[in-house]
């Protein structure tokens, strides 16, 4: 009698923390950011990575509207719009992202705003990964990494 009880326990206490899990509360892992190798980006770096002009405008990038290319990501696709004001990129909103489940959903609303602010701040598409959101990040560089080559002065 003793260990059908216990047994009935365990079983309860489980699918109670397997539904905790599903229903977001297990998101620990998705606050940690790391940093891509530079060996898995050379490519990347010569099309993103954005030099100062040699003039003496401190402009980055010509003013507009930029749109990226869609970039896949394995659970769906990012495609991404940068705008710059002033020479410099001052906003970038998402026109595609995973979001088809319920896991892709949250993993690109937690990764989006982390990337936008990235960018922002770098002027430029290198930013780091999003531990949780890989292919996600991966593919944000991509996109956004075309419309600044597209926006250079």
């Amino acid at each position: 009698m003793k260990k059908t009880i216990f047994s009935i326990f365990f079983v309860l206490i489980f699918a109670m923390y397997a539904l905790y899990q599903y229903f977001g509360g297990g998101s620990a892992t998705t606050s940690a950011v790391k940093t891509i190798p530079p060996s898995s980006v050379v490519i990347l770096n010569k099309t993103t990575t954005m030099q100062t002009p040699t003039q003496t405008s401190s402009a980055i990038y010509k003013d507009g509207t930029y749109t990226g290319a869609v970039a896949d990501a394995y659970f769906g696709n990012v495609q991404v719009e940068a705008v710059v004001s002033n020479g410099n990129l001052s906003d970038v909103q998402f026109l595609r992202y995973p979001k088809d489940n319920r896991t892709s959903a949250g993993k690109s609303s937690h990764a989006m705003p982390i990337l936008k602010s990235e960018a922002i701040s770098s002027q430029n598409a290198n930013v780091n990964i999003i531990s949780g959101a890989t292919q996600t990040s991966r593919a944000f560089v991509q996109s956004l990494g075309s419309a600044l080559t597209q926006a250079k002065v």
